[in-house]
C-alpha cells in the first residue's frame, strides 16, 4: 500500500504530464491567429474599398483550361506561376478540356506540377463542329472576307469554335458536374502577386458570381450584329433582365447600342450555378442559333459579359485588383502600395492597364462611385 506521500508525489506527476499533453496539442494544432493574419487584406479598404467577409473553408472549386497537346509548354509556366501564388497553399483540382485525347506527355507533365488533383476530358464532338443550321458557304464567305480586313482571328474556324465552346458548353461537361466555381486559366500567362487567401471561398462568402481583372473594348468587325441579337432576346424575356444591372458599364445610351465593354474571359473566376441558370442558357441557345459564332465571329468575352451585365446585380460582380496578371500584349497590376506589399507582387505598376484610356475599367470605376488609387498620380502624372 501507498504511502499519503507517495500517493501525493504520484498525483502531481500525473498531473504534470497532463499538462504537459495538452500544449504538446495546443502547438500541433493550426493556428487560428495565423488564419486570421493572412485575412485581413480583405477587412482592409484594399478590395475596391469594400469591407468584405472573410473565407471559411474549402469550397467545390476546380481551374479549368481548354488546351491542345502542342499547348504543354506554355500551359506549364502558367500553372508553375498559380501554384507558387496561390494553389500551393490550397491545392484545388484542375480540369483539362481538349476536342482530341490528351497525349501521356501532356497528362504526365501537367499532372506533376499540379497540387490538386487533375483530370481529363474530351469535348463531345457537336460541341466542337459546325452546326447543321449554318450554311457553311456563307459562313466561309464571311471568313474570307474578314481574313482580307486583317481582322484577328478572322479567317479561323478553330477559334470559332473554342469562342462557341467557351460561350457556351465547357461549364456542361461531365467532369464540370461536380463543382461550384472555377477558376479559367490559359496558356502563356502569369501571375504576379501572392493570394495568400482562398479566392474561391471569397467569392462565395460575399455572394458574388463573376471576378475579372482587366476589361477592353471588342473590335467591332467581329460583332456587328451581337446587341441586335441580344436585344431580340430580352425583348422575348425580360424577366431575366436583373433590378440592379449593369447595363450603363456596356451601353452609353440606356440600351440603344453596345459599347463594345467587356470583361476580358481568359482571366475569370465564376460561379457556375451563373452559366448553369435558366436565364444564360437560353441566352446562349438564342446566340447559337442566330449563327453570329460563324457568321461573324462572337467571341466569349463579350457573351459572358453582357450576360453578366444584364443578368447578374452590379453586387455580383467583382474586380481582382489584387491578382497580378499578364495575357499578351496586357498587363493588370496593383497600384496600391499596401495591396503590392501583402502580396509581394513582382510586376511593374508603369505597365498596368487599369486606367488606361483604352481600359473600360475607367468606366466601371466611374459608374460604381470608385476612387483611383492614389499612386495612380506618381506612376502617371496628371490625368
Amino acid at each position: 500500500m501507498l504511502s499519503p506521500g507517495q500517493t501525493k508525489s504520484r498525483l502531481i506527476r500525473s498531473i504534470f504530464l497532463v499538462a504537459v499533453l495538452i500544449l504538446i496539442i495546443y502547438h500541433a494544432l493550426p493556428s487560428s491567429t495565423s488564419k486570421l493574419d493572412s485575412q485581413k487584406r480583405l477587412e482592409s479598404a484594399d478590395t475596391n474599398e469594400i469591407l468584405m467577409k472573410k473565407p471559411t473553408g474549402k469550397v467545390k472549386a476546380t481551374f479549368v483550361t481548354l488546351a491542345r497537346n502542342e499547348d504543354l509548354w506554355e500551359l506549364l509556366g502558367s500553372i508553375q506561376s498559380i501554384e507558387d501564388r496561390f494553389n500551393h497553399k490550397f491545392h484545388y483540382d484542375w480540369v483539362f478540356l481538349n476536342d482530341v485525347k490528351f497525349t501521356d506527355e501532356f497528362i504526365e507533365e501537367t499532372t506533376k506540377s499540379v497540387s490538386g488533383d487533375t483530370k481529363y476530358g474530351v469535348i463531345p464532338y457537336d460541341h466542337w463542329s459546325v452546326p447543321l443550321n449554318i450554311n457553311i458557304d456563307k459562313a466561309q464567305a464571311s471568313w474570307k472576307e474578314m481574313e482580307e480586313k486583317g481582322v484577328l482571328y478572322g479567317g479561323s474556324l478553330s477559334y470559332r469554335h473554342m469562342c462557341r465552346y467557351e460561350s457556351g458548353f465547357f461549364f456542361r461537361h461531365p467532369l464540370m458536374d461536380e463543382y461550384d466555381y472555377y477558376w479559367r486559366v490559359e496558356p502563356s500567362v502569369k501571375f504576379y502577386c501572392d493570394l495568400d487567401y482562398d479566392v474561391f471561398s471569397f467569392m462565395k462568402e460575399n455572394d458574388l458570381e463573376y471576378g475579372f481583372t482587366i476589361a477592353l473594348n471588342e473590335y467591332i468587325e467581329t460583332i456587328p450584329t451581337l446587341w441586335d441579337t441580344t436585344k431580340d432576346f430580352i425583348s422575348k424575356n425580360p424577366q431575366f433582365l436583373a433590378k440592379d444591372n449593369s447595363l450603363d458599364f456596356i451601353s452609353n445610351d440606356d440600351g440603344e447600342t453596345y459599347n463594345t465593354c467587356h470583361l476580358w474571359s481568359n482571366f475569370e473566376i465564376g460561379k457556375l450555378d451563373f452559366l448553369r441558370s435558366k436565364a444564360y442558357t437560353k441566352y446562349f441557345d438564342h446566340l447559337d442559333k442566330a449563327g453570329g459564332f460563324f457568321y461573324e465571329r462572337w467571341g466569349d468575352a463579350p457573351v459572358h459579359s453582357i450576360a453578366a451585365s444584364l443578368f447578374l446585380d452590379k453586387s455580383k460582380l467583382h474586380f481582382f485588383e489584387d491578382v497580378g496578371y499578364y495575357h499578351g500584349p496586357f498587363t493588370q497590376c496593383p497600384l496600391k502600395q499596401s495591396v503590392r506589399k501583402k502580396g509581394r507582387c513582382s510586376c511593374n505598376p508603369r505597365d498596368d492597364i487599369t486606367f488606361q484610356p483604352y481600359s473600360c475599367l475607367n468606366r466601371y470605376y466611374k459608374l460604381r462611385g470608385m476612387k483611383k488609387p492614389e499612386e495612380f498620380l506618381k506612376y502617371f502624372g496628371e490625368e
